[in-house]
């Protein structure tokens, strides 16, 4: 069985319907990606799941207790961090930690074990004694997530953690959710940032307009929606233009518009954008042939191509595939 499995899920306010009919599951040791544009009712399901919010139907197990009929039974095993999560004033690190551990009921010398683990596990040890608001937002979400951990929860609910931080502590940050993955945590994480998501994440869930659309690997995902459709790839071609300017792009352009499996090309900076259209089905070998047939068309006109790639599609194309961009 499932660690979380979450059924029928809907939550009304009023006339309007905020989350609507959100079925799907978690196995422990893994990590899923919670992604819809704003407004899409990823943060009214992360609270139902963290018990901050009831659902008006449906129901949600969490190693078996019911969230919806025995809440008390299910928060010991969850750990929610939410997108806004401020630091008191006047507080040090430790002391910020001890006090949660506090109030999760750790004592004596289980409490300081505990909160020390913590910190070394998030790297917090040598700021033990700086007061949390001196903290970078980097180490401020390290601080947020080390609350989270102290009562070791089986389920972390995060929602944005990586937003506002620089790239080095959103690389740190993604280091120690993979980590916690590893111990046999399940971590669910709401975020726009979707080229994080995909590096971390090993199931992608796409809701909309409280709709859940789409669950799955990101290859998955994709591979669903081109069933029954053309497939269109994409290639990267880059020209050693030099002093020839403008002229030597727009022959390329015109190039490769005449070429039958071209459905757009696109200058991109220093190269051009070329999107292809296939019969639905077309698998590798087929994107390798019609690759190689435009390549051998820009050689032939005397282009200098310097480079040329496919490009892999990612799970910004999953969500834009999926998604229609609707307004509630």
């Amino acid at each position: 069985m499932s660690l979380l499995e979450v059924k029928g899920l809907r939550r009304d306010y009023g006339a309007l319907r905020a989350v609507d009919d959100v079925s799907f599951s978690l196995e422990a040791g893994s990590i899923l990606g919670f992604i819809g544009p704003n407004g899409a009712g990823k943060s009214t399901t992360l609270r139902i799941l963290a018990t901050l919010d009831v659902p008006t139907s449906g129901e949600v197990l969490l190693d078996g207790h019911s969230l919806v009929d025995s809440p008390d039974r299910a928060r010991p095993l969850i750990g929610y961090m939410p997108d806004r999560y401020g630091t008191y004033d006047d507080v040090t690190v430790f002391e910020f930690l001890d006090f949660f551990a506090r109030a999760y009921g750790l004592k004596g010398a289980a409490r300081r074990q505990r909160v020390e683990s913590v910190m070394a596990f998030t790297g917090l040890t040598p700021l033990a004694d700086r007061l949390t608001t001196a903290l970078s937002k980097g180490m401020r979400q390290r601080v947020a997530l080390g609350r989270t951990l102290l009562h070791d929860p089986s389920l972390l609910l995060l929602d944005e953690p990586a937003d506002g931080l620089d790239p080095r502590a959103r690389i740190e940050l993604r280091e120690l959710l993979r980590a916690l993955a590893d111990q046999g945590k399940a971590v669910i994480i709401s975020s726009h940032i979707l080229t994080e998501l995909a590096e971390i994440c090993d199931t992608c869930a796409i809701i909309e307009q409280g709709r859940l659309l789409a669950t799955g690997k990101v290859a998955d995902l994709l591979q669903q929606q081109e069933v029954g459709a053309a497939v269109t790839p994409e290639l990267t071609v880059r020209l050693a233009v030099g002093d020839a300017g403008n002229a030597v792009w727009e022959r390329a352009e015109r190039v490769l518009l005449e070429q039958p499996r071209v459905k757009r090309v696109a200058r991109e900076g220093e190269a051009l954008r070329v999107r292809l259209e296939l019969d639905a089905g077309a698998g590798p070998a087929q994107v390798d042939a019609a690759a190689a047939v435009l390549l051998a068309a820009l050689v032939a006109a005397g282009l200098p191509v310097c480079a040329f790639s496919a490009r892999e599609r990612n799970l910004e194309d999953a969500f834009m595939t999926v998604t229609k961009g609707r307004v509630a």
